[in-house]
């Protein structure tokens, strides 16, 4: 059972080796992890609302089909074979100083923080959990795993961690961080932007607690896995537009005009005169307006930042226009 990354690894090599295989995920896994799976000649089953549902179903399957069950998380052989990556990462820049992992079920930060221990003793290795599934952090901390809801990050929606991967946590792992899914988001918007490199909500979990805590990490040298590039495209173009609206570069303005011949094209001019490119326009004589006279009119406009979209306001507003961003 995967919520789709491990999934592609067993696909690949059963594919290879010539062994057939079973991938069952949960019914909600993006799309193009289910196509990915399946692209290496995996049958793929998709039973259950989350990962746990999915393992009760594949561990029946596995019963009934004389199958071999691979965990993806609460495996010796998968938590050594994820903790390559602390190799790879450590031979490329010995004197990192920190590691910043994202945790589902905990394979992945045990792995490395098992490797990059054993080859420095002084690196820290810290967690990165959403806020909406932080069972590794409860669990550390005693409290009830208590986890759920909608998450950008589903390849860390895991109901409960693994009890061996929680034994590796307790002992190497400095602490469990907490992340927003807005910040996720960024993290995912800055890869793209900042580094060409596409990452899913997972995969930029690491980044998200870079984002949301720098003083805990400055002045450090922080290493940090982007561990999972599988993020539906119609996702992603979401994320990407609403970074846009967060930073203040895709603005709706709604704009209160008397109803006289010009009054849309003096507007569209100031509009374009300062700068703002205007995307979508759209006339309301219907709802929410004051007066017939006066109707309102939302535009959508492309700024350069927020500073900008705040001057563009401002210099509606001097020029006698009333004008409030949406």
């Amino acid at each position: 059972m995967s919520a789709g990354n491990h999934a592609q690894g067993v696909a690949y090599h059963a594919a290879r080796l010539g062994i057939r295989s079973v991938i069952v995920m949960p019914k909600g896994t993006p799309n193009t992890k289910v196509k990915n799976t399946q692209v290496h000649g995996a049958e793929v089953v998709l039973e259950g609302e989350s990962l746990t549902a999915a393992a009760e179903h594949a561990h029946a399957r596995a019963a009934g089909e004389g199958l071999t069950f691979i965990h993806p998380y609460d495996d010796p052989a998968v938590i050594a074979g994820q903790g390559t990556i602390a190799l790879e990462m450590l031979e490329a820049v010995p004197d990192l100083d920190m590691l910043v992992v994202p945790i589902g079920g905990g394979g992945l930060i045990s792995g490395i923080a098992t490797a990059a221990k054993a080859l420095r003793s002084d690196i820290r290795v810290f967690g990165v959990e959403s806020k909406s599934y932080r069972a590794m952090y409860q669990r550390l901390h005693g409290e009830p795993v208590e986890v759920g809801g909608d998450t950008i990050a589903e390849g860390l929606a895991v109901r409960d961690v693994g009890k061996l991967t929680l034994e590796i946590v307790r002992r190497l792992v400095e602490d469990v961080l907490i992340v927003e899914e807005a910040t996720i988001e960024r993290a995912v918007v800055a890869l793209i932007e900042i580094e060409k490199t596409v990452a899913e909500g997972a995969g930029a979990a690491g980044l998200a607690a870079l984002l949301e805590r720098p003083a805990t990490f400055r002045g450090r040298r922080v290493g940090i896995p982007l561990c999972g590039g599988n993020i539906d495209s119609r996702v992603l173009a979401a994320v990407l537009m609403r970074g846009l609206v967060r930073d203040g570069r895709l603005v709706r303005l709604r704009i209160t005009m008397p109803d006289v011949s010009g009054s849309l094209a003096r507007v569209a001019t100031l509009i374009g005169e300062a700068g703002g490119n205007i995307v979508e326009v759209q006339h309301q004589r219907l709802f929410g307006t004051a007066s017939v006279k006066s109707p309102e009119v939302e535009f959508l406009i492309e700024t350069r930042d927020r500073t900008h979209s705040d001057a563009i306001v401002a210099g509606l507003k001097a020029k006698g226009v009333r004008a409030t961003e949406a």
